[in-house]
């Protein structure tokens, strides 16, 4: 390759990378996330009126949340990937359910972005689920973005939320704007980061772009906007943070050790666009990823990427499953054969769409920091690596032991074959795990949740045509198992027959049935090595 040309692809690789803007929205349920990504959506022009989550008067339901089950309890319960442009740049957004119960599809979701934005409700505070995400960011130092929501409600007081999110999520905080009032004496927000008042008029279908800017906060304008009271209570407001809090740094932001704040109302469409505005100035473009063997950077000239999410049966019309692929370096390319590392053959995709919610468009290159749906017939697992020729595995995708457990109970012999079909497909989704016993063959589902077991079997009855029930079991954890002296794991397998058995990928699994009674089994046999993760 002549040496211009070689420069010149570099520099647009560079330049792609630098557009792009990957993240999720994270919160616990009900806190607004999935009416903040619809208002992001109609900022990007993506759509044109927002639909409203739990609204029947508005016709079209909201963009992300498409799968059947989802519309009937108004819960997101699938990951949605959608991109727009907004103001040259490229976001890719994930939105993930915030039901504790999909908790792990979340956990993953979060290994494939660069940052995350926290809804954070403002009558409730910090919710244990919030908790828990916050944990998994921690773990990687993902870059956080808190949007405290519903100020058009009655809610805590800005300087005690400050401090709980503060205190409980163990990150700093820094507002970059301020509420004027709350719920029906909500007057607006004053952006600090950018010294500008945007007045509160209560319109949630359409955009409207009523800024007013004021340079100097003793304005008398002020005064007549909001009324003298108001006016005051902000100017102490405003002196209080500029002397409390350090000026923002950015790279302390990016480092993960202090969140930015803003305050809004997302369904009144209110905060959202300061939020969007310095979000794509300070987020961060598409980062470095670690292998098992090196750390891989966005601009390296070869393609790599991982797949975090297979989703069935996104079309009810095709049998067909999309595998959801996280560019990281190089470029990707439709119909060019890949690497794929865990397999025997080279993989190539002629099918590679990219999303906007439930429309998607056939792309032919994409870049770091996008993410691709590969239409797959089997061939991709959740984790799985493609790469230019490379043999190295991205890290980080593991399986945690389900907290319950259940027994799949066929209601109909004559449909074993599309349960088994059923199954299969749902739990390389990462739904849920399936463990089959060596004895009797039985298979046992175990899942974070409850309301999984829901979804299961909506699901096997819709898209399979096949009825299950669910008989709970009294296990307390699934353990995968290894040891270096074999003759020793073989002899644990004799002696624990009817408590093993196999996981979706065929790796062994003592499935113990109380906390004491493992803690016994791992005394007896000190040569088994037991995990409660499935990545060892």
């Amino acid at each position: 390759m002549h040496l211009g040309n070689f420069e010149s692809i570099q520099m647009s690789l560079t330049k792609e990378i630098q557009k792009r803007r990957t993240f999720a929205i994270i919160a616990h349920p009900d806190a607004g996330k999935t009416t903040l990504t619809e208002k992001l959506l109609l900022f990007g022009g993506a759509i044109q009126t927002a639909g409203a989550v739990k609204s029947n008067k508005i016709d079209t339901a909201t963009k992300s949340d498409w799968m059947e089950i989802e519309k009937q309890r108004g819960i997101s319960v699938a990951t949605s990937v959608m991109g727009f442009e907004y103001r040259d740049i490229k976001i890719n957004l994930l939105d993930t359910p915030g039901h504790q119960d999909f908790a792990e599809d979340t956990y993953r979701t979060l290994t494939a972005v660069d940052s995350v934005i926290m809804v954070i409700d403002c009558v409730k505070g910090v919710e244990i689920q919030t908790e828990k995400l916050m944990e998994v960011c921690r773990m990687r130092n993902t870059p956080v973005i808190c949007f405290i929501n519903k100020l058009d409600r009655e809610g805590r007081d800005p300087y005690e939320l400050l401090d709980e999110v503060e205190n409980k999520l163990n990150i700093k905080v820094r507002p970059l704007s301020w509420p004027i009032g709350m719920g029906k004496g909500f007057k607006g927000v004053y952006n600090l980061y950018e010294k500008k008042l945007n007045l509160f008029t209560p319109s949630q279908r359409k955009l409207s772009d009523d800024r007013v800017v004021i340079k100097n906060l003793e304005d008398s304008q002020l005064d007549e906007l909001i009324g003298t009271n108001n006016a005051n209570q902000l100017r102490e407001d405003v002196e209080l943070i500029e002397g409390v809090y350090p000026d923002f740094d950015t790279k302390e932001y990016l480092e993960g050790k202090v969140a930015p704040v803003f305050f809004g109302s997302a369904v009144n469409n209110f905060g959202v666009n300061e939020m969007l505005d310095t979000f794509i100035r300070i987020a961060p473009a598409p980062k470095s990823r670690n292998t098992e063997d090196r750390e891989v950077v966005p601009t390296e000239n070869n393609f790599s990427g991982f797949v975090f999410k297979i989703h069935a049966n996104m079309d009810p019309n095709h049998r067909n499953r999309i595998a959801f692929l996280r560019i990281c370096s190089g470029q990707f390319e439709r119909n060019k054969p890949y690497k794929h590392v865990r397999g025997t053959k080279p993989l190539r995709f002629s099918n590679v769409t990219q999303f906007m919610a439930q429309d998607r468009e056939m792309v032919d290159i994409a870049y770091p920091g996008d993410i691709v749906g590969l239409y797959d017939t089997g061939n991709l697992k959740i984790g799985d690596t493609l790469t230019d020729g490379e043999e190295m595995t991205f890290k980080g995708i593991p399986s945690f032991s389900p907290e319950i457990f259940k027994e799949v109970i066929n209601k109909d012999a004559m449909k074993t074959k599309q349960l088994e079909k059923g199954l299969k497909q749902l739990m390389e989704e990462g739904v849920a795990q399936l463990f089959t016993f060596d004895m009797g063959s039985r298979k046992v589902i175990g899942t974070v949740g409850q309301l999984q077991f829901e979804v299961i079997q909506f699901r096997l009855k819709q898209e399979y045509n096949a009825s299950v029930e669910f008989a709970p079991m009294q296990l307390y954890k699934a353990c995968w198992i290894n040891s270096s002296d074999k003759k020793k794991l073989d002899e644990f397998i004799k002696s624990k027959n009817r408590h093993i058995a196999h996981d979706k990928d065929g790796k062994l699994v003592f499935m113990a049935e109380s906390r004491s009674w493992l803690q016994m089994v791992q005394d007896n046999y000190p040569d088994i090595e037991f995990h409660f993760t499935s990545e060892f």
